[in-house]
């Protein structure tokens, strides 16, 4: 009709428009920072057995605990800045481990103890170690009654013929890393350091006991004060470092040296140790949970070479788990039978990413992907932990 006025509402000046954008961008902002503040400050409710622990920027809180000995589950709360490792150890001896814990975030352990008093790490490598007393009971001295060890003789030396081949292989590779880094040759050293990470995983379920060496031969960047400028990080992610974010061997030399050193020290050291039957199964088991926490990361943060390593950890925690297979299968057939279905089911994960007979960079595979590799590690380490119960050598 003339005359009349629209009843559509005049447009919001240009000033107050900008101003209510503003506004809104400030909440989201207060929103997200409330939720990282969330994150950060939470820690895990109250759970009937379960032995909380808090990892801050510089300790454990509690730094000391005294549980029971047999199994216990503790949940790790990270309150650090960091992603970071928890690890209960026996001198040099990693007895379990957590990694990868996010910022903010919990995870669960669970790990049958003897008594003792242990290290527990809190943190950064370099910050101070709390305790972990583990006290006897009534059930921990009946457990002291094993199996007759002559059933695992041919086990044991069946793993210590396989490790002493494969330190052999990872002496002449980290000897040829060495030699091609003193030569100045990037793609040759490239090629030489993938080859001796091989060995060098497939050994992990034995060589991530050696928390001494493994924290000289294998340390990431992310659990040391200064990352790649920490005079602590050497080794093997030293040498990744140089070669692919840095596109050099600059600076390697001593690094590819003291590694090539230390793989001939682990020989001597894997000489020394002494495998009782449970730990066959027990490493199997307790590595391929780590993996299962590592998937969703990245141990290979430089070269992307995860899917490889992950593996050669399949690899050796086949080799680990399967020597007692015919001890287990004829005690209880649904047990081997449950190790053999997750250790053909992550084969078959792991390979269904190669691309012409090749593994693609670890940032290729997305979350999905990451998560059905550590599914499939999970697996197995529960199938692998139930292994000793069925052979006697530990309560289910």
């Amino acid at each position: 009709m003339a005359g009349s006025r629209s009843s559509s509402p005049s447009p919001m000046p240009r000033r107050l428009a900008a101003i209510a954008l503003g506004g809104s961008a400030v909440l989201v902002i207060a929103g997200l920072a409330a939720l990282w503040y969330a994150a950060k400050t939470s820690v895990p409710e109250p759970t009937d057995g379960m032995v909380l622990v808090t990892v801050t920027d510089e300790t454990c809180e509690p730094a000391e605990l005294t549980v029971p000995a047999g199994k216990s589950t503790f949940r790790i709360h990270n309150a650090s800045e960091r992603p970071l490792e928890w690890e209960i150890l026996d001198g040099v001896m990693v007895v379990a481990e957590r990694e990868n814990i996010t910022p903010g975030l919990n995870s669960t352990l669970t790990e049958r103890l003897k008594p003792g008093v242990y290290d527990i790490t809190c943190g950064l490598l370099s910050n101070p170690r709390g305790k972990l007393t583990v006290v006897t009971t009534a059930e921990s001295e009946a457990a002291k009654a094993a199996p007759e060890l002559r059933y695992f003789i041919g086990p044991l030396s069946e793993y210590q013929v396989y490790l002493n081949r494969r330190t052999n292989e990872l002496i002449e590779a980290t000897a040829a890393l060495s030699e091609k880094v003193a030569a100045g040759d990037v793609e040759g050293a490239k090629a030489a350091w993938l080859a001796a990470r091989q060995p060098w995983r497939q050994m992990a379920p034995v060589t991530g006991r050696l928390g001494d060496l493994t924290n000289s031969m294998d340390p990431l960047a992310d659990y040391l004060e200064k990352r790649e400028e920490d005079p602590g990080f050497t080794g093997f992610h030293r040498i990744e470092y140089g070669l692919w974010a840095q596109g050099s061997t600059e600076g390697l030399a001593p690094a590819a040296s003291q590694l090539a050193a230390e793989a001939a020290t682990l020989k001597d050291r894997l000489k020394q140790v002494k495998l009782a039957p449970a730990d066959l199964a027990g490493n199997a088991a307790a590595l391929a949970g780590r993996v299962a926490d590592q998937a969703t990361g990245s141990q290979a943060p430089y070269s992307r070479s995860d899917l490889a390593e992950f593996s050669a950890d399949l690899d050796g925690i086949a080799k680990s788990a399967l020597v007692v297979e015919p001890l287990v299968r004829e005690a209880n057939a649904a047990a081997a039978d449950a190790l053999a279905g997750a250790l053909d089911a992550a084969r078959k994960a792991l390979d269904g990413f190669k691309t012409d007979g090749a593994f693609p960079p670890y940032d290729t595979v997305d979350e999905a992907g990451r998560k059905s590799i550590s599914d499939a590690f999970a697996r197995i380490a529960d199938a692998a932990g139930a292994l000793n119960p069925a052979i006697g050598l530990e309560q289910p």
